[in-house]
């Protein structure tokens, strides 16, 4: 039976010459029981498309079905679980899902209501916090609170709105293992809107792609056996191929019409090569330059006494190097590369770069923010001169230029160059971000998970494009990610991190795939999920503390 029914669904927005075709003539039909994933992008009406379902929004053409009757507003059947998180910041755990259920069961006693919140409340693992106030929560428990308010309102159909986007990866993967739990027990209908792939394979029985261009695209059915375990899946051939797949189709149809729908900035191949500048601001440094981390330790004071976040982190770079930083929240990794940057003082050890010990902050070392950090009534080409402007001061204005315009161009925006940063995407600020950071002709790049605010399309661009113009450099670099797969395509070796406080190094893996590297061919290659699934080992060993989990053997 057909529980959700969109028919030739079309969807608009504004008016005469500027009118924006969202939705195109959506058929969808979703059975009573099923969890399906929509997956799609930033831009392409996934949210739009949800929000009829929901009845916020009504077709301008087309029809909205719930159980074969039209869909005029919202209801308590339809739960919505909104991306933020959207809770009344006054009220407790306990008094946002009493909102729910007081308003669908007002002849319930107060004792009954009062149950079937603390069963909600306990079902999403937050009884020890159902008298504290959002403000008192972290992200994951806040998305917790808003999918138990949905369900005590004991819908037949949940909506999901891209709800765990906002959340880091490790939490993002818990909460979507509990929503997958919760949805075996309870087996409600389930719609899902996400960006990414791996969340839809892990939840979904049918996984809808939906085009740039507003139409529904291919559909792909998930026949994995359920409960699907993470790692488990990594060694799983249906899991490889199906993931290929969505993949390949994402990329092919989203990248394509990317380019089509910026073709003002093309990703387009210099007209010129390396500055002269560049080349001479290069010269002199030691063949065997490397950076140096030396018994580090960084040490927090606090009302307790001192707290090491960061204990013995020994790690050495060869010059040119490529180098990923990969652990759960809380391990360190951000904070070995504030002090890398001179941006965090050491509390003992030391950190060489060419043989110099670091002090301070200095534009031999680039960095790369997860937030771009630029001047918002600047332009492109300006907020990229402030730095360049200070490497070479002996450099002419045109020589200047050059490096200025040279780099502008090999992150895609040299049509764009003259464009306010406040006027610009996320992705094409980011990209700004990492054209400075190269204008820079750097000792050392530092990115601090510059990928981690974009969605999965434009973070799999800018990931190759970093490639492409690190590829020319060669800059010795350190990148802070909680992406498996980022970490694997970008870096020579990856660094894993063990849970802080005293957080340190725990397992390092030589990535010898060969270079250049595209994400098409990673997951082609035979050794692509050996590597990943080395990572994921060693991130379930630590996920649930300083310590790496007991073994089945020592337990027993």
């Amino acid at each position: 039976m057909d529980i959700l029914e969109l028919q030739g669904a079309c969807k608009s927005y504004g008016v005469g010459t500027n009118v924006s075709h969202i939705l195109k003539g959506i058929d969808l039909k979703v059975k009573d029981g099923e969890f399906v994933a929509i997956l799609g992008f930033s831009g392409t009406g996934k949210t739009t498309l949800i929000n009829l379902m929901a009845g916020l929004e009504t077709p301008d053409k087309g029809a909205a079905l719930f159980k074969g009757q039209p869909i005029t507003g919202p209801g308590p059947e339809r739960g919505l679980v909104f991306q933020s998180y959207s809770l009344m910041p006054w009220l407790t755990v306990a008094g946002n899902v009493a909102l729910a259920v007081n308003s669908v069961f007002p002849g319930l006693s107060r004792a009954e209501r009062a149950a079937k919140v603390a069963h909600y409340i306990g079902m999403v693992g937050l009884s020890h916090a159902a008298d504290r106030r959002p403000s008192e929560l972290s992200g994951g428990m806040r998305q917790r609170v808003s999918v138990a308010r949905a369900l005590a309102m004991d819908p037949e159909v949940l909506l999901l709105d891209e709800p765990l986007s906002a959340l880091d990866a490790l939490t993002r993967a818990n909460l979507a293992d509990e929503i997958e739990a919760i949805w075996e027990q309870e087996r409600k209908t389930v719609v899902l809107i996400t960006n990414d792939v791996d969340e839809a394979i892990v939840l979904a029985d049918r996984i809808i792609a939906l085009n740039p261009d507003g139409t529904l695209g291919a559909e792909f059915t998930v026949t994995l056996s359920r409960p699907r375990d993470r790692t488990a899946m990594n060694s799983d051939a249906r899991f490889k191929t199906l993931r290929a797949e969505v993949t390949k189709y994402l990329m092919d149809v989203g990248i394509a019409a990317k380019v089509e729908e910026t073709r003002s900035l093309p990703n387009v191949t210099a007209i010129h090569s390396v500055p002269a500048v560049v080349a001479k601001a290069m010269e002199g440094g030691l063949e065997d330059r490397y950076l140096d981390y030396s018994q580090l330790n960084k040490v927090y004071p606090t009302p307790k006494g001192p707290l090491t976040v960061v204990e013995n982190f020994d790690l050495k770079l060869k010059k040119g190097e490529f180098v990923s930083l990969i652990g759960h929240s809380g391990c360190g990794k951000s904070t070995v590369l504030t002090m890398t940057a001179g941006l965090n003082e050491i509390s003992s050890g030391a950190i060489k770069l060419d043989g110099t010990h670091i002090q301070g902050a200095d534009p031999e070392r680039a960095v790369v923010f997860q937030s771009p950090s630029l001047f918002p009534w600047l332009t492109a080409k300006q907020n990229v001169a402030i730095g360049v402007d200070r490497v070479y001061p002996t450099a002419s204005q045109a020589e200047r230029q050059d490096v200025v315009e040279y780099y502008l161009e090999r992150v895609g925006l040299g049509d764009a160059m003259d464009k306010q940063a406040v006027d610009m995407s996320n992705g094409m600020k980011q990209r700004v971000g990492i054209a400075r950071a190269f204008a820079l002709s750097p000792k050392l790049l530092l990115l601090d998970e510059p990928f981690g605010m974009l969605d999965s399309l434009t973070r799999w661009e800018l990931q190759e494009v970093l490639m492409e113009v690190w590829s020319r450099t060669k800059v010795t670099t350190v990148c802070v990610t909680h992406d498996v797969d980022e970490a694997i395509l970008l870096a020579d070796r990856v660094v894993m991190m063990t849970n802080g406080p005293q957080a340190t190094i725990g397992k390092i893996v030589d990535v010898k795939l060969p270079r250049p590297r595209t994400r098409k061919a990673l997951l082609e290659h035979p050794d692509y999920y050996h590597y990943r699934q080395e990572v994921l080992d060693f991130l379930e060993e630590y996920e649930h503390g300083k310590d790496p989990k007991t073994s089945k053997k020592e337990a027993a």
